[in-house]
């Protein structure tokens, strides 16, 4: 089942999503500040290329202060309107029931892209 959704979710957007986080990655990583959050995008693009059969925990215990200030400073630079974005799309999936598995894949994107110090991919 995750391989058929894996596979509708590329067709219908996935993989642009893909592309677009990885070359806002790149951008990032041209400036020395811009690296960590270049690797932020770096996983959440690799996320939304495949996220049926994935899923996103904390990771305990390496949460410090430098990941909460990257996560603020995340929010106010572009986060939030990413978030915006996935709980947007997510919403509108689940208004149908066929849309619902797409529409729960973006609710975890969502909670990735609003804050995605100190959080891992398994």
């Amino acid at each position: 089942m995750n391989l058929l959704g894996n596979i509708i979710w590329l067709i219908f957007g996935g993989f642009l999503t893909f592309v677009q986080y990885m070359v806002s990655g790149f951008l990032l990583c041209l400036t020395i500040i811009g690296i960590p959050f270049g690797f932020q995008c770096f996983k959440i693009g690799f996320f939304a290329l495949l996220p049926f059969g994935r899923h996103v925990r904390e990771v305990p215990g390496q949460t410090g202060c430098l990941s909460t200030i990257f996560n603020i400073i995340w929010i106010f630079i572009g986060g939030i309107w990413i978030a915006l974005t996935h709980l947007v799309f997510g919403l509108l999936l689940t208004i149908t029931i066929i849309g619902i598995p797409w529409g729960r894949q973006h609710f975890k994107l969502m909670s990735l892209s609003f804050t995605p110090f100190g959080k891992e991919i398994y």
